[in-house]
């Protein structure tokens, strides 16, 4: 993640959000949302089979255990697909230059949340807030590192005993880790109807876009970070 010097000014990538009818923004195009909704899907797929392969309770209940390992690797082998069919969107692209960009304003939302100051105005925020930059960066992250230790697992035969031995505890373990932050994820989501709603219908209400991310609603007159 790189960050930007100086002040949170307008970049080639913040694009104002365009207006709808009856007060709304237009905060996702279709394309994002189909890659949210497929990359969830295929991660709570990856969850849900594994919780079918080391947790005995479930386990008992599924049963057939052979193709639950299949669907678990396939689901996990897939995983990127939907990030590199949606690279193909403007709007998604766009949106991950953003998440990439840290400037002096997340820093500032960064101390706040430190400091558990929950006001508005101590916590600015772009389209995308400090830490949804940074549970983006780290799931990333841990995606690709689950992918590399899963094909270790899986193909048995590219690296030695060693190799794959570190490879099952990183993957057991880190799967442990996203499990939590995942839940932690779903949770701020279900705590927040109209962000839901933005994902769903791709727009938000006016008001609550100024609330959450007023440096994204100020970039249409030029004096905000998108």
């Amino acid at each position: 993640m790189t960050s930007t010097p100086g002040s949170a000014g307008p970049t080639a990538a913040a694009t104002p959000p365009p207006s709808e009818p009856g007060a709304r923004v237009r905060r996702f195009s279709r394309a994002e949302r189909w890659t949210h909704r497929t990359t969830a899907a295929l991660v709570l797929l990856c969850v849900a089979t594994a919780a079918a392969l080391y947790v005995p309770q479930v386990a008992e209940l599924v049963g057939r255990r052979e193709l639950v390992v299949t669907v678990h690797e396939w689901a996990g082998i897939l995983l990127p697909a939907p990030f590199l069919l949606g690279l193909g969107s403007p709007a998604f692209r766009a949106d991950l230059r953003r998440l990439n960009r840290f400037g002096p304003h997340d820093r500032t939302w960064l101390r706040a949340a430190r400091r558990r100051d929950r006001r508005r105005a101590s916590r600015p925020a772009g389209k995308f807030n400090a830490g949804q930059k940074l549970y983006a960066s780290w799931i990333a992250g841990a995606a690709l590192v689950m992918l590399a230790t899963g094909l270790l697992m899986w193909f048995t035969h590219l690296a030695p005993l060693v190799w794959r031995t570190s490879a099952t505890f990183v993957h057991d373990w880190l799967a442990l880790a996203i499990g939590v932050v995942l839940a932690g994820h779903i949770g701020r989501a279900l705590a927040d109807p109209e962000a839901r709603r933005g994902m769903r219908t791709g727009s938000v209400a006016r008001p609550w876009a100024a609330r959450e991310h007023p440096l994204w609603l100020d970039a249409g007159s030029g004096r905000g970070d998108g």
